[in-house]
């Protein structure tokens, strides 16, 4: 059992992890120093299925021109053109609903892993700092001990415009050497102007259908609709100030005891309080699958959980993802 509150930020601990159900762990994150964090993903997944047939157009990133940054073409997608997407390079979309979220569609985990591990253990991996940046030792360590590999270590990622730039700061005043495709990651951050201050953004990412035997297109699927609930909290201030107001008001301490245990269990860092109602959102009102999520993982009932989506749902602020809600709970009710 991974403990709700692990050592001093300046060291690294080996959590182990005995889980009383192992469900597919979905863990996404955002960092600012000093500050709160939110949500990455990782998932146990069952085997793979048939892949969805690609959009017409396919951008990939980076181009390098000599002697000049990156340059990233951004598609802008539906949720469903890019959940249909076959990636065989990088690709970057820009989301339709909502063009403050940019989504890193890999066709490689071992290509996500190496742009994105070192942030996702700087944002909110419980018993690692959040106020330093490790060294390529320290990171290879932390994802051997938990069991995992560059792989494996997270299946998604999401992040906000300020946990970023958060990230490249302390790496530059840390002179802390970062691989080249972390590189290519603050090219993009630079190209979109994600790296001043005050930017309201999120970025998330998803890997290809068969990039493990675990990432079925159903899986996919559903990471991408976590994810995309993860980069409209991070990118629109009146929905996170509606999901942290619902958090204390709506659910009980006793069931906000429960969700914040089962995110420890899953190596979320449960001193985060954002982190906590973030990932509360995702995963109560936008997990549909139950091999991803089920009310019992939080000793909550069906019953409970579909009153709390219903007014959930109620006040939402209105947009794209109150009409995704709405529509994914008449398709529960019609079945």
């Amino acid at each position: 059992m991974r403990p709700s509150k692990p050592g001093a930020d300046d060291t690294i601990r080996v959590l182990p992890t005995v889980r009383r159900r192992r469900p597919w762990r979905l863990l996404a994150i955002a960092a600012t120093v000093g500050a709160v964090l939110a949500g990455s993903v990782a998932l146990l997944l069952p085997r793979p299925q048939q892949q969805h047939a690609s959009v017409s157009r396919s951008l990939t990133a980076p181009v390098v021109a000599t002697s000049r940054a990156p340059a990233f073409q951004i598609q802008t997608a539906t949720e469903a053109a890019i959940g249909a997407h076959v990636p065989t390079s990088l690709t970057v979309f820009r989301l339709a609903d909502n063009p403050r979220i940019l989504v890193l569609d890999f066709a490689s985990l071992h290509e996500q892993g190496k742009m994105l591990n070192r942030v996702a253990a700087f944002a909110e991996k419980a018993g690692l700092p959040h106020n330093r940046v490790l060294t390529d030792d320290e990171l290879a360590a932390a994802i051997r001990e938990r069991g995992d590999t560059v792989e494996t270590f997270y299946f998604g990622h999401d992040y906000a415009a300020a946990s970023l730039a958060a990230f490249f700061a302390l790496a530059d005043s840390e002179q802390i050497e970062l691989n080249p495709l972390e590189g290519q990651l603050r090219a993009l951050l630079r190209q979109e102007g994600w790296l001043a201050p005050d930017v309201t953004a999120g970025l998330i990412s998803l890997p290809a259908v068969g990039s493990d035997p675990r990432i079925t297109a159903a899986a996919r699927t559903a990471i991408l609709r976590h994810e995309l609930s993860h980069g409209e909290f991070f990118s629109n201030p009146e929905y996170a100030a509606y999901v942290r107001n619902f958090w204390l008001k709506e659910l009980t301490g006793e069931e906000r005891g429960s969700v914040r245990g089962f995110l420890a269990r899953e190596g979320y860092d449960a001193r985060e309080e954002e982190l906590m109602f973030n990932e509360m959102q995702a995963y109560l009102m936008f997990t549909r699958d139950p091999a991803f999520f089920a009310p019992d993982m939080v000793e909550m009932s069906e019953g409970r959980l579909a009153e709390l989506q219903a007014r959930f749902l109620t006040d939402m602020p209105a947009g794209w993802l109150k009409n995704l809600l709405a529509s994914s709970r008449s398709a529960v009710s019609a079945r």
